[in-house]
């Protein structure tokens, strides 16, 4: 197959999924080496790009995604009558960052660093798709792990986890993580996958 007709095969194939694909996915189905998925993708991100399209191509880790742009939402919120979502309160901001900066965590580990219980908030972060459970604990009880999902980098712009702000070093600095995050919050709501 061409060098084009790759590009637009793998266009095809990530608007047709709708989610999230891997490289590894991309090279067993069309049979090339995960180089070449790479520069493939490349060449599509540079097509959307040069094209002015309304869609970019989002990496999350090692997987890729067609997304629209956040300078459209006003637009497809209108079209498809979408509902404001309502924001991630203070409390889900904080319980987020816990499990974010040190997953995989249980409840009683978010607890003791937040000093109150978080069930609702935890519910809230997993039906949200942000939060999911990663297992359990190996002592007595099984507590269940939590941790972030492919979801939570799409809604808050990061490729992977690496590209989280630095933890502060002092309590007088926790202020910046909370607003960095809800400045990332308010991108979710405008971004439509």
């Amino acid at each position: 197959m061409k060098t084009e007709e790759l590009i637009s095969a793998f266009e095809a194939v990530l608007f047709a999924g709708g989610e999230p694909l891997s490289i590894d996915r991309f090279a067993q189905v069309f049979e090339i080496e995960p180089e070449e998925v790479v520069k493939v993708l490349e060449a599509l991100e540079q097509r959307l790009k040069k094209n002015k399209s309304g869609l970019e191509l989002v990496r999350m880790e090692n997987t890729y995604q067609l997304a629209t742009k956040t300078e459209y939402a006003d637009y497809i919120k209108k079209a498809f009558d979408i509902k404001r979502r309502t924001p991630l309160s203070p409390a889900a901001l904080e319980v987020l960052a816990v499990v974010a900066y040190n997953q995989p965590v249980t409840k009683s580990f978010i607890e003791q660093v937040r000093g109150v219980d978080c069930s609702g908030v935890v519910t809230t972060l997993i039906e949200k798709g942000l939060v999911e459970e990663r297992g359990r604990l190996e002592l007595p009880g099984k507590p269940l792990l939590y941790g972030t999902t492919k979801n939570f980098l799409r809604c808050f712009s990061l490729n992977d986890l690496t590209e989280l702000p630095p933890l502060p070093k002092t309590e007088n600095d926790m202020s910046d993580v909370g607003e960095q995050l809800e400045i990332a919050d308010d991108t979710e709501e405008e971004q439509v996958g």
